[in-house]
């Protein structure tokens, strides 16, 4: 038999449990608030600081996962094609540097000037932001339109279908989602299973 206490003792930690459950991220459709983390040029960059843009290729992504590694060629190709026209790539690394060293902001910034990275190499401090958008990947992208009611999720997933070998991708996701975008089209696949490392806590 139920006493009151029990029951007051079962609601309150259904409400905890409840509260305690992750959101999951945003879905496409939704509009994703902006942030200010801090380059590996010692600068903060949020993304109202690009009044140009049209919108954004963030790519949480890091140093030490061979799949994110595997793919630094092709999100720097990413940003040579698509940033002057008005979508450039913003990189966030959301793992815990302590449980990943090789994911310090001075391995970084070593890292990006070895590979010569034009876009911005940011460091999610405190892990707040990757949880916001529901990244659990590394690499993990998120295509973002400016509009009037903020910076709306277009495509969330892989960049391609091929992590192994770029000469060998049949479908360029990322690619297709933002010429769609840039054309005024409906993109045809707006979510694809992110393929990579998980996210260090």
């Amino acid at each position: 038999m139920f006493t009151l206490k029990t029951i007051i003792a079962s609601f309150t930690f259904f409400i905890g449990s409840v509260l305690l459950v992750p959101s999951g991220g945003y879905k496409v459709g939704d509009v994703a608030t902006d942030f200010s983390l801090e380059n590996i040029d010692g600068k903060r960059v949020s993304l109202a600081d690009y009044k140009e843009a049209k919108g954004f290729i963030v790519i949480f992504t890091c140093n030490t996962c061979p799949f994110a590694v595997a793919y630094e060629d092709r999100i720097e190709a990413l940003n040579k094609r698509y940033a002057s026209k008005g979508y450039p790539v913003i990189a966030i690394m959301p793992n815990n540097p302590d449980v990943q060293p090789g994911d310090s902001m001075d391995a970084m910034k070593a890292r990006a000037k070895a590979k010569g990275f034009t876009f911005p190499y940011l460091m999610d401090e405190g892990q707040k932001i990757y949880p916001q958008y529901g990244a659990t990947k590394t690499p993990h992208v998120y295509l973002l339109q400016k509009t009037a009611k903020g910076n709306v999720v277009r495509y969330i997933g892989a960049i391609d279908d091929n992590y192994q070998d770029a000469s060998a991708v049949k479908t360029k996701y990322v690619e297709n989602a933002v010429d769609a975008l840039l054309a005024g089209k409906e993109i045809q696949e707006k979510e694809t299973r992110a393929i990579g490392c998980t996210i260090k806590v």
